[in-house]
């Protein structure tokens, strides 16, 4: 039966469903592009990676298997892990070595499960159950060669709500599954980058700093191998973390001072670290001109974001969402939302409610974590309400038109399926293009409305509040993955209608 994900912050924001139907026509806003699909009757797809010209490999959340798709059709499964698949955990990620076939790796990222056998039971996963692994392709299979890094799954947090009048009397354990991240994307420098969501942590990386509630049962806030979540990792592909990490020095100052194996695992982990204060992706790119780092971040209930990261990144979470001249809009529509009688619908944890929130950008500022080389960066454009964005990827080459040539596009991680009526969900699910400035740095527009950088939209949902101009596609339901192919057309992985489609002039 098909079912809308939910957008209540304890559900599964994309991968909850079970598709048995197909979604309302997409269409785009040029007449002069098309969409063809180029394979259907995928189970929740999620990432794909080119082996060549019509020849990709792709990975399916709950079934575990990564399947090959040439010419248009399924060759068959390749890979097939036993996953934990709980709400937004299962396969998710897939890259090449950008010197395939040379080197033949491909890398996955999956959640593993504690049973030996696919699992959709929150329960069954190791804490270390998310996994970096390094496969080689043989021509035809991927076999297993070495294990890159494990990073926390496992979420039991002390925080369900008992009285819903006095929140903090009797918090209940209550598991769940989600803000796992999941992207694997290489850089032009060769080394892999990884997203992994805040996995419900309140610690140093969700710039909780010095808070005087522990990170979880499990230990924390100082960031160890289970407590170093929304981040992205930037690893090598042959095991050694690359030294000119921003953080490496630092991780290695505190593995001296601490030592044993505690030191190690703190020093370890901090010397992976890109980027903090991520709450949660499930886009990231780069640019093919420049080579910049592109992300999409989820927001709580409030300020979705496109964002350009650099070496030391601070998105601000938990402290900001969207610009820090707007934590007020943050903080009132955070708390606005209350707390439900089974846990908070807002923040999701309880250890750090959304009256914590500052009042003002300065205080905001001060409470970010004062770590070495890291530096807030304001997004490149936030949506008031969450919209919410999903996979994003550039246009490279003029396949689709000059007009289009290094353009952003960026995915939804919604949509309403055909029996539905258009108020059931507000938006199916749109595609929406972002102009980059000729240095490659910034985002701009042609809409005076957004010139702020902000999308005012009034509700959840609302796709249509000054969004006109960056329209570009309709109704293509949830987009995890985009990226120009070999042939120069867009390609995109849909999650929701379980197909890889292409987006060309025809």
């Amino acid at each position: 039966m098909l079912a809308l994900p939910s957008r209540g912050p304890f559900a599964a924001l994309l991968f909850s469903v079970s598709v048995s139907g197909s979604l309302i026509a997409q269409a785009m806003v040029d007449p002069a592009l098309a969409v063809t699909t180029v394979v259907s009757g995928l189970n929740q797809p999620i990432a794909m990676t080119f082996l060549g010209p019509d020849d990709l490999l792709v990975t399916e959340k709950a079934s575990g298997q990564v399947k090959r798709v040439t010419n248009g059709a399924v060759a068959g499964v390749v890979l097939d892990l036993a996953v934990n698949s709980a709400s937004e955990r299962g396969l998710l990620g897939i890259a090449r070595h950008p010197l395939f076939p040379a080197t033949p790796w491909v890398f996955v990222y999956w959640t593993e499960s504690s049973t030996g056998v696919d699992t959709g039971n929150v329960s069954q996963v190791p804490l270390l159950g998310h996994r970096v692994d390094r496969f080689v392709w043989s021509g035809s299979t991927l076999v297993f060669d070495a294990n890159l890094v494990r990073l926390r799954a496992f979420q039991e947090d002390l925080n369900q709500v008992t009285n819903p009048q006095d929140p903090f009397s009797n918090p209940a354990p209550l598991q769940r599954g989600n803000h796992n991240g999941g992207v694997l994307k290489f850089g032009p420098d060769h080394k892999l980058y990884v997203i992994l969501g805040d996995c419900g942590r309140r610690g140093w990386t969700q710039n909780n700093f010095g808070g005087p509630i522990p990170d979880d049962q499990f230990g924390g806030p100082v960031p160890d191998d289970a407590h170093t979540t929304g981040v992205i990792l930037r690893l090598g592909s042959s095991g050694p973390i690359p030294p000119d990490n921003p953080l490496y020095t630092f991780g290695a100052l505190l593995e001296a001072l601490i030592g044993g194996p505690a030191g190690t695992a703190i020093g370890t982990s901090i010397q992976r670290i890109y980027a903090v204060g991520v709450r949660n992706s499930f886009g990231m790119t780069f640019d093919p001109i420049s080579g910049h780092l592109w992300t999409t971040e989820n927001g709580g209930r409030a300020y979705d974001e496109i964002n350009r990261v650099e070496a030391g990144f601070n998105g601000g979470w938990i402290q900001v969402m969207g610009p820090l001249d707007r934590v007020a809009d943050y903080k009132a529509i955070e708390v606005g939302v209350g707390i439900g009688s089974t846990g908070p619908t807002g923040l999701q944890q309880l250890r750090w409610p959304a009256t914590n929130i500052a009042d003002t950008p300065a205080e905001a500022a001060s409470r970010l974590v004062p770590l070495p080389l890291l530096h807030y960066t304001d997004p490149q454009f936030s949506w008031k309400q969450v919209t919410p964005p999903a996979g994003l990827g550039f246009i490279g080459g003029t396949a689709l038109g000059n007009e289009y040539c290094g353009d952003l596009i960026v995915g939804s991680a919604v949509f309403r399926p055909v029996a539905a009526p258009p108020s059931v969900m507000a938006n199916p699910g749109h595609l929406y293009r972002f102009r980059v400035n000729q240095a490659r740095t910034d985002l701009v527009f042609s809409d005076p409305a957004l010139q702020d950088r902000v999308a005012d939209n009034t509700g959840r949902d609302d796709w249509q509040t000054e969004q006109g101009s960056l329209l570009f596609g309709t109704d293509f339901g949830i987009v995890t993955d985009i990226q120009t192919g070999p042939d120069g057309n867009l390609w995109l992985v849909g999650t929701s209608s379980g197909t890889i489609r292409k987006i060309h002039r025809p």
